[in-house]
């Protein structure tokens, strides 16, 4: 088993892609407090395969995901489990920014004028991500906001958790197959503070610890977990 790592801190307003095979852990720290970080999965071996918010929550229960769930596709297969989380929850129905959402919270900014310092959109920084992986607009899908907590309230607003994410904060995803992870370092949409809050977040790809086994935490953790991953070593045996 490889020991090698890679670390890579993506700052304010940044974005970051990349081909990640299976079996590694991603570890996501908020080096400040406050931080979102916008993520996007797909099936490296077939881009029509990527993660899906809808059968991941319905399968799972649950609106949000912390230590136990996995990010299933739209196949029906795991891309990648949380195994590690210091926060309980991580938000799945924000969505990410667009520009006009940027200017009109923010202020507007443009390349031209401010450079590296324009305030950047989640929108954008996928849209550049994509293309670069063989991708474009019309497979955006559905996101996950790491470090954000949204809540209901019984009025059934949406409502913002400012607090939530201290400074260290950290969660681990493992990749249950080889994946092209999309990521962007951009506000939550429903972030209430009126100068833009993005924060440093560094991320190290690191081997994890051998095979997932029988008895591993993420795939008992429902019986809908196992099934998934069943579907996944299936596919998985039928390529190697």
């Amino acid at each position: 088993m490889s020991h090698e790592t890679c670390s890579t801190t993506i700052r304010p307003g940044g974005k970051w892609s990349g081909r990640v095979g299976r079996g590694k852990l991603l570890r996501f720290t908020a080096l400040e407090a406050g931080a979102n970080v916008s993520l996007l999965l797909y099936n490296a071996a077939d881009l029509t395969e990527r993660y899906n918010m809808p059968d991941t929550l319905k399968a799972q229960y649950t609106a949000h995901l912390t230590k136990g769930h996995t990010l299933m596709s739209d196949n029906g297969r795991v891309l990648a489990a949380i195994v590690q989380d210091s926060l309980g929850w991580h938000d799945t129905i924000s969505a990410y920014t667009t520009r006009e959402e940027t200017d009109a919270k923010y202020g507007s900014t443009t390349y031209q004028e401010a450079r590296n310092e324009w305030l950047r959109s989640g929108r954008e920084n996928f849209a550049v991500e994509l293309v670069r992986n063989g991708l474009g607009f019309r497979d955006l899908v559905p996101n996950v906001n790491l470090f954000s907590k949204v809540v209901c309230d019984d009025a059934g607003e949406m409502q913002y958790d400012i607090g939530h994410c201290p400074a260290g904060a950290t969660v681990t995803l493992r990749t249950e197959m080889d994946v092209v992870l999309v990521l962007s370092n951009t506000p939550n949409p429903l972030d209430p503070r009126t100068a833009y809050p993005s924060v440093p977040v560094k991320l190290e790809v690191l081997p994890s610890e051998g095979p997932v086994g029988e008895d591993d935490y993420c795939v008992n953790f429902r019986p809908e977990n196992r099934r998934a991953y069943e579907n996944t070593w299936e596919y998985d045996a039928l390529l190697r």
